[in-house]
């Protein structure tokens, strides 16, 4: 049988020239429409970022999700936008819908509201709204201005995959009726090409999602009536139980494995559509990373730690509990797992960068011949690049001074900080161009570790520096997605560059607006959102200060370290050797992730990963279109955007309905627990 994929690129042959003409042409890729609905989605991502971020750690770029509904609410202009348009759109709304993870309003500023004035040697710091607005203006732009030579260098001249960009950017294609893209580039030893029979085959990349939402990209295109409805539906549902849940909590805590175990040792279950749909996002293969490591940590270790005395207190007790016993165990797996991952990218940097180069060998990555598709004034200038990065640094050490003072961090220390996160973005970039994972976890201990040296003792210090370098790679990493969308559908740089910056500067405004609300509404930490990687920034700058670990964790940590390092490793080894079967050795992060957060969280999910596993299975990729990506980005921005009218509810004083069922002390937010 003859596949879609196969007729496409056969279409691709007779309209390529056709098609390139238009795209060369670039004619309006930044429009007002374009950056306006670029900035409505991306507020609605922001939204819904921050809120399962400070539930659980785990943001996701939505950059496909983006570019799909951006094209769905282009229909009902009376022109539909061009591809390139889409691709600016979709830039634009990443950069504003990232931001809660970028300026660290899921970990780091929740880690500094966790400090203890008798224990640490300084008061919690909580930043006021004008405060935290000047702390996401210091990190904010860090990164746009690092990304355009980042592009010159991993895009252009070495042909990175980005898979999460490729598949954005195949998806585009298919959505605005256009050939492929040509993603024909230099095969690199950590991809397996798939050859076809057809001569101008493309090369398909195969790289497991973790940290990013990669997502095999469509062959058939969708009806846009059906992309409505099931998008509407979805949506529609999943904003429906939030509410539901909002008013009777124990929709959301449900105690599946009865009360004792669920007030006891936290086992309940959140029948979440959005938990179902962010499953389908990650894949089945992550998913099942997670609830190993969930059924290791809190089925194995946790009543371990619990009756053998070295968490003596409550189950979910982050100090003394087993929750936080095994917080150490997950920190050490996130660490070696990414270190581990990182070797083989420094080891192809140091040697075909310095080592090749110090003896007199040239770079056989790259040639002399220029490789850049565009012209200058698509481009973003080198000028803008040096000026923006210098008053970025000069700006970003200034504000974090104002903001925390003096004795919270040196300025020195903060432009320290800025140059470790452009050394660990290159890194983190090269890392995510080859396996789409972006490092940002380990990275970030990295930089803590080094301040632990430079400036030991100074808990607020080590945070803050190792949240502004880690920023700096997240979000580097983040635009080098939306960059490689651009290059493969032919997108102007120089406009992405203009939507990575207006969406920057509003979501600065909208994120520090809604962490306020919600710190005014909830306790950040709390039951309802835990923040639980707060604990982690907290605990190792704790680590590195004190040296003191709870009771017979540090053999554990150093046991999971050992042999996620050899796992890690082999996975490694695996995938860069174009192994089909890489994506089914366990994720170290996705593992760790399982530890961090309750049973709860990680079930739903793989209720999703299993239903994307079973759909594409028994209906084939080609077939199956995408469908499923609609209705999973359906039920997360439901949930997403209805929270923020539960958030109002609470804001106004209205209140739970009903606690029944609530008992077991596991509903986020009801009296009754």
């Amino acid at each position: 049988m003859i596949s879609i994929a196969g007729c496409m690129r056969r279409l691709g042959r007779s309209t390529r020239r056709a098609a390139d003409s238009a795209m060369d042409a670039g004619q309006g890729d930044f429009t007002l429409r374009a950056v306006l609905l670029g900035l409505l989605i991306g507020c609605l991502l922001c939204f819904t970022n921050l809120y399962f971020g400070l539930q659980t750690g785990w943001i996701s770029m939505m950059s496909l999700q983006s570019a799909l509904i951006g094209y769905l609410l282009s229909r009902l202009l009376p022109k539909p936008m061009s591809a390139q348009e889409n691709v600016v759109l979709q830039t634009t709304a990443v950069a504003t819908g990232t931001m809660p993870l970028a300026a660290g309003f899921v970990g780091i500023l929740p880690a500094l509201g966790l400090l203890d004035e008798t224990r640490d040697g300084v008061p919690p710091v909580h930043l006021s709204w004008i405060a935290a607005v000047g702390w996401s203006c210091a990190v904010a732009f860090f990164g746009v201005f690092l990304s355009p030579p980042l592009r010159k260098q991993v895009i252009i001249e070495e042909q990175l995959a980005f898979p999460s960009g490729t598949a954005t950017g195949q998806l585009i294609s298919v959505l605005h009726q256009l050939p492929p893209p040509d993603t024909n580039l230099r095969q690199r030893r950590g991809y397996n090409a798939l050859a076809s029979s057809d001569d101008d085959a493309t090369i398909t990349y195969a790289a497991e999602a973790q940290e990013t939402d990669t997502l095999n990209p469509p062959d058939a295109e969708v009806a846009e009536e059906e992309g409505w409805g099931a998008l509407s539906w979805s949506f529609a549902a999943s904003g429906a139980m939030t509410l539901a849940a909002y008013f009777f909590p124990v929709v959301f805590a449900i105690p599946l494995f009865g009360p004792y175990l669920a007030s006891e040792w936290l086992w309940s279950f959140t029948p979440s559509l959005s938990y179902i749909g962010q499953g389908i996002i990650m894949g089945f293969p992550t998913t099942l990373s997670m609830n190993l490591g969930m059924l290791v940590g809190w089925g194995v270790l946790s009543p371990l730690a619990k009756h053998s005395g070295w968490a003596p207190g409550p189950v979910g007790d982050m100090t003394a509990g087993s929750r936080g016993w095994i917080l150490w165990v997950s920190l050490a797996i996130m660490c070696s797992d990414s270190l581990v991952s990182l070797v083989p990218v420094v080891y192809e940097l140091v040697y075909t960068k310095i080592w090749r180069p110090a003896i007199g060998l040239s770079d056989e990555s790259t040639d002399k011949e220029n490789k850049e598709v565009e012209t200058e004034d698509r481009l973003v200038p080198m000028k803008w690049v040096a000026w923006g990065l210098s008053g970025s640094i000069l700006l970003g050490t200034f504000l974090v001074w104002l903001v925390f003072g003096h004795d919270g961090i040196k300025p020195w220390a903060t432009l320290i900080g800025f140059v470790m996160g452009g050394l660990l973005s290159v890194l983190g970039v090269r890392a995510l161009g080859e396996t789409d994972l972006n490092p940002v976890s380990g990275l970030g201990k990295i930089s803590q570790l080094f301040f632990a040296w430079i400036q030991p003792g100074n808990i607020v210090a080590n945070i803050i520096a190792g949240g502004v370098a880690e920023a700096g790679a997240q979000q580097a990493g983040d635009l080098m997605q939306d960059l490689k969308t651009g290059h493969l559908i032919r997108a102007s740089p120089r406009a992405q560059f203009y939507g990575q910056l207006i969406g920057s500067c509003l979501s600065i405004v909208v994120t520090t607006t809604a962490y306020t609300l919600y710190q005014r509404a909830y306790e950040i930490p709390g039951p309802s959102f835990p923040a639980p990687t707060a604990y982690v920034w907290l605990g190792l700058a704790r680590l590195l200060r004190d040296g003191e670990l709870p009771e017979k964790s540090g053999l554990f940590m150093a046991i999971f370290a050992l042999f996620f390092s050899a796992v890690a490793a082999v996975k490694t080894y695996a995938a860069r050797g174009g192994s089909p079967y890489a994506k089914w050795i366990p994720s170290g992060v996705a593992f760790a992730i399982g530890f961090l957060n309750t049973p709860s969280f990680s079930l739903a999910r793989l209720i999703g990963g299993v239903v994307e596993h079973v759909y594409y299975t028994r209906v084939g990729r080609e077939r199956g279109g995408i469908r499923l990506i609609i209705i999973a980005s359906g039920f997360v921005l439901g949930e997403g955007v209805v929270s923020v009218v539960a958030l109002v509810l609470r804001t106004l004083g209205i209140g739970v309905a009903s606690c029944w069922g609530c008992g077991h002390g596991m509903c986020g937010g009801c009296p009754a627990s």
